[in-house]
């Protein structure tokens, strides 16, 4: 049966749910016969009740498995400086080259799936599917959708600059009135995008803005909300402030993506509506470490919005408020040590926020496609007929949940049900 795969585990986490031990997982391999079994995992369950059928395969043994975790936000720009006003001088062929590297090292972490909300993973998707080069299964947002000086706008570049670098395919769009908001979603969803990104508020890399400061009218977050609702999408919003936040929920947002200044109302909205926070902790826990990866403004910005941040993930979580994992990993700056790759940080940033470990691996992994609503693939959790995305590692997650942010523990990387990293094997580019 060279077209099926067998694993046994000390351990094994399903992603939902309870960890069991002496554990089998059967999947479908790439070369499987049968569509319906190839990439899928066949059986999960006790190694002692295993089908007949299964008995005879070679299996790969290893103390724990886990799905392949999900990264709910990153951005694939293939930008090595702190500064996101280069990003419109930067070629596309050049940031296709650097993020070559960042796909790799993603999937070396054991990040099977992604959630783009900003960059060029659309175009890198196709390449990783067709196999040009290893990396994650990414969902992209394609441009983010902001206002003329809102977010998503480059400050210190000639506006004209801008729309002509926008026309040319740079990652970013520029709307303003109803017309143009629902414009800006239909071209994002014939790029290709799984998602909609749009940024209700300010932020802090963006040079003149405030994180606080409320951005799109209410009508034109509605329509765009509307747009990509008749094409069975969800849509993200960046949200730091408590007004961009409220208005982005009443127009029906189903991701909150910082949540930095979340109050009652906020939180008790998003409860309600089943929306879901990406409290995006790494890249704010850095900030404060790395002065020297942001202009001088974005950093003072920081020094406050990451003090709300982590005390409204703190009540979000306190309340019950369904989370996802995110990094906000969008350079890679490799003389500071920031970079692609070091997204597993997030699962111990979840836990000091006050989630269990096993809440964090929920939020790491089965989560992860819900914030896609109904584009969500079946990924995020070892189940019969889910797609055969999984990891083993050496050490058990729930014990030592900062395992996860360390790859050279990360021993293998099964994607599709093909193995991408075994001992010895890492995926890299260098």
């Amino acid at each position: 049966m060279d077209d099926t795969g067998s694993n046994d585990a000390d351990v094994l986490v399903p992603g939902r749910g309870q960890p069991f031990r002496d554990a089998t997982l059967i999947c479908g391999t790439e070369d499987a016969s049968s569509s319906d079994e190839r990439g899928r995992i066949l059986y999960v369950g006790s190694t002692s009740d295993l089908p007949t059928k299964y008995t005879k395969l070679s299996a790969v043994k290893v103390p724990v498995l886990m799905p392949g975790l999900w990264d709910a936000h990153v951005h694939y720009f293939g930008e090595a400086e702190p500064n996101l006003d280069h990003l419109a001088i930067l070629r596309p062929a050049l940031a296709g080259m650097r993020a070559a590297r960042d796909v790799a090292a993603t999937l070396n972490a054991g990040y099977t799936s992604v959630r783009e909300v900003g960059g060029y993973g659309i175009d890198f998707s196709q390449a990783i599917e067709e196999g040009w080069m290893p990396g994650p299964h990414i969902y992209s947002a394609g441009a983010p959708i902001s206002q003329t000086a809102g977010h998503g706008d480059l400050h210190t570049q000639p506006i004209e600059l801008m729309h002509h670098k926008i026309a040319q395919g740079l990652p970013l769009h520029l709307a303003d009135g109803v017309e143009e908001a629902i414009k800006a979603v239909r071209l994002q969803i014939r790029r290709g995008a799984k998602v909609i990104k749009l940024c209700a508020t300010g932020g802090v890399m963006s040079r003149i803005d405030s994180p606080r400061a409320a951005q799109f009218t209410p009508a034109e977050l509605r329509a765009m909300v509307e747009e990509a609702t008749r094409t069975n999408m969800y849509v993200a919003a960046h949200a730091h402030g408590t007004e961009g936040i409220i208005a982005a929920l009443k127009a029906g947002v189903m991701t909150i993506e910082h949540g930095s200044y979340l109050t009652k109302e906020a939180i008790g909205l998003m409860k309600e509506k089943g929306a879901i926070l990406v409290a995006t902790r790494l890249i704010q826990v850095s900030g404060i470490r790395h002065p020297e990866n942001m202009a001088e403004e974005s950093y003072r910005k920081i020094l406050t919005v990451e003090r709300a941040n982590k005390k409204s993930y703190q009540e979000a979580i306190q309340a019950g408020v369904k989370c996802a994992l995110g990094s906000d990993l969008g350079i890679s700056n490799v003389p500071s040590d920031f970079k692609h790759g070091m997204n597993g940080h997030e699962f111990y940033l979840a836990v000091d926020a006050g989630m269990t470990p096993l809440q964090a691996i929920e939020a790491g992994t089965a989560n992860g496609p819900d914030t896609l609503g109904p584009q969500a693939p079946l990924s995020g959790q070892l189940k019969e007929n889910y797609d055969a995305d999984f990891i083993a590692l050496t050490e058990d997650p729930i014990r030592n949940i900062e395992v996860l942010a360390q790859p050279n523990k990360i021993t293998h990387v099964w994607k599709g049900g093909r193995c991408f990293k075994s001992p010895g094997k890492p995926i890299t580019i260098h």
